[in-house]
């Protein structure tokens, strides 16, 4: 199986600012460009955090109360307070970045995503230079595959490459990424196997295997054929 990398899923035109950039030319660059959140790069291309909607919205938040009224917005962290009156990009920023690698692969991306709570991964190669950005949109890409390619992949990678089944025994009908399984495998055990197996392969929502049979039951509690 060849997992999709971040470098064939990212965006690689990405529009970043600098730390110095104040704050209503980042709006002015979100708005122009439609995006939710840019890059904070150093001189050379490194990046050193990210300005998000959220980060500029505390300033907003912070400023709709009047004069002498206190915080608009109570119980802000004293960090949260700096970014609330910071005017340029270095002090409105998110650091440090969640960044990830080119040769990651979608499922690593979308675990990061998952942990940290972000909506996007800043990607960055070995000197931490910014080579593009990939969000959540980009990783549910994968599940545009044609089922076609599923179909081809599970047969040839998993069946026979990896499994050394042959496949005239055996039937992969896939429909809109779900995949069922059927025919006839040597032994029991091998079917969970060939189920996970199915179900890693990239744009796969879900795996059946109502349909498969097998030839002996080498499980401790198996007795012969299904």
């Amino acid at each position: 199986m060849r997992h999709r990398k971040i470098g064939e899923l990212m965006t690689r035109e990405v529009v970043s600012v600098g730390g110095d950039a104040p704050f209503k030319e980042i709006v002015r660059i979100l708005s122009q460009h439609r995006v939710t959140a840019v890059p904070v790069v150093d001189g050379e291309n490194r990046v050193i955090g990210v300005v998000s909607e959220g980060d500029l919205l505390r300033k907003a938040a912070d400023q709709a109360a009047a004069p002498g009224d206190g915080p608009a917005v109570p119980g802000l962290e004293a960090w949260e307070r700096a970014k609330a009156e910071g005017t340029r990009a270095e002090e409105l920023m998110s650091a440090p970045p969640v960044c990830a690698r080119p040769d990651w692969t979608a499922v690593e991306a979308a675990r990061l995503m998952e942990v940290q709570g972000v909506k996007r991964l800043v990607v960055v190669d070995g000197a931490d230079r910014l080579v593009g950005i990939v969000s959540r949109r980009d990783l549910l890409g994968i599940f545009l595959r044609e089922d076609e390619d599923i179909s081809r992949e599970i047969t040839e990678d998993i069946l026979t490459g990896t499994l050394g089944l042959d496949p005239a025994g055996l039937s992969v009908e896939v429909r809109d990424g779900r995949v069922e399984l059927g025919g006839e495998v040597p032994y029991r055990g091998m079917i969970p196997a060939m189920e996970r197996m199915c179900a890693m392969v990239d744009g796969v929502v879900s795996v059946s295997r109502t349909r498969l049979r097998y030839e002996k039951d080498d499980t401790p509690s198996g007795g012969g054929r299904s």
